[in-house]
């Protein structure tokens, strides 16, 4: 599967490949140097000695154990190194005392102390010298040794402070990123909150202002056109109760919109209110709770508001049920028809403690502020060994013949 680099710019800040690799790239030589020694290997001209080949293992070894511990990974290695410069090794085990200049590589990639760095750049230097001094068959005090010395040193510390940069700078770069994507979250909240300020400007310079013309005229019509016949009388208040309510409901989508708090208003359609409020009981009998529900279809009769306020309602206090029940509570939710609205219960039992002062929770009190801004009310009451919601939603009750009445306004 390839990899999904994270990028700020043009540059590449993150290589999740790099990372899985890193603990094959820590044990390639325990595979690398006995294929080197074996390599150097001619029976009955040249044989790697076993001494050579224990020192070289266990430079092996405490390379791929040594991950935690870079510098002492670093120390070892050159004090091992020295023992095999002095073997003069054939072929291409003379490459496993370089072995060092890796570890080098890996503390100047990795330490954060200038004194680690010299540390492991000293012992290896010294490592180094001592391998030049005994492979040199004449001056050793030469332009040559110091060239060599330079290249064997300084080509690993400088490969590990460049690994080293790159590497702080991918952490700038992702650090860079975070920032930027949390101020683009922050401007796009900014931005919702506008439009959601401007939306709630337009409903209320424009509709709401043509509704509340509306109303008063027909209270103005109710009042001059007394001598009117019944069925006219009839006509008049009903359309007068029907554009109260409408002009409630855009006062309370109007607080909705102005309210951040409230998030954004999610809208439930009628006949997804009931199976909404099933899925959440259906969760709370996962999670251990036998729910005994009893649910009146005329639930789906409120309006976008009332709708969105039962459901979230319903949600918090099974999720209240199950945070502070023990599995196997019993826990019970009715919802009918009640004094021209909805009436809401929610019990709980077999609480883990005493009950708090469930007054004081966010919870219980977002649930109050979404009742009061749809019109209904409220009540928590707790029991001996658990509590009950008591909730009242005003509703749009439907005829027979399929007119809605407006009540509870």
């Amino acid at each position: 599967m390839a990899a999904n680099p994270l990028t700020y710019g043009e540059a590449v800040i993150e290589i999740p490949a790099i990372r899985r690799l890193r603990p094959l790239l820590r044990l390639a030589p325990l595979l690398l140097v006995p294929l080197l020694l074996l390599a150097s290997t001619f029976p009955g001209e040249y044989r790697v000695p076993p001494s050579y080949w224990l020192l070289a293992m266990t430079a092996a070894v405490v390379f791929a154990a040594g991950g935690r511990w870079p510098l002492a990974v670093s120390i070892v290695t050159s004090v091992l190194a020295v023992p095999m410069f002095a073997a003069h090794a054939w072929g291409l085990s003379d490459l496993v005392p370089y072995l060092g200049a890796v570890a080098l590589v890996d503390v100047a990639m990795r330490a954060r102390r200038a004194p680690a760095i010299l540390a492991a750049t000293l012992c290896w230097t010294a490592a180094v010298v001592a391998g030049l001094r005994w492979d040199s068959y004449g001056t050793f005090w030469r332009v040559a040794t110091v060239v060599s010395t330079v290249a064997y040193v300084g080509l690993p510390l400088l490969l590990g402070l460049y690994l080293r940069a790159q590497r702080d700078l991918a952490a700038t770069y992702r650090q860079r990123a975070a920032e930027a994507e949390s101020r683009r979250l922050e401007d796009r909240s900014r931005a919702v909150v506008a439009e959601r300020n401007a939306l709630a400007r337009e409903l209320h310079d424009l509709v709401a202002h043509h509704m509340a013309s509306i109303v008063l005229r027909i209270g103005v019509a109710q009042h001059v056109l007394r001598d009117v016949d019944g069925p006219t009388r009839s006509v008049l208040e009903d359309v007068h109760r029907t554009a109260s309510d409408a002009l409630a409901d855009i006062r309370r989508l109007l607080v909705a919109l102005r309210d951040p708090s409230m998030g954004d208003v999610a809208l439930v359609e009628p006949d997804a209110l009931p199976i909404e409020i099933a899925a959440a009981v259906d969760r709370t009998r996962a999670a251990g709770f036998p729910v005994a529900a009893d649910i009146d279809p005329g639930i789906a009769r409120l309006d976008a508001i009332g709708r969105l306020t039962l459901l979230r309602v319903v949600q918090e206090s099974l999720t209240n049920a199950m945070r502070h029940s023990t599995p196997g509570g019993a826990v019970s939710v009715t919802l009918e028809p009640n004094a021209g609205g909805i009436a809401l219960r929610v019990t709980s039992t077999g609480h883990r403690a005493t009950p708090a002062d469930h007054s004081e929770g966010h919870g219980i009190i977002g649930m109050g502020e979404r009742v009061e801004l749809a019109g209904g009310t409220l009540g928590v009451t707790d029991t001996v060994n658990g509590w009950v919601v008591d909730a009242w939603l005003p509703g749009r009750v439907g005829d027979d013949t399929g007119t809605n009445e407006v009540v509870g306004q």
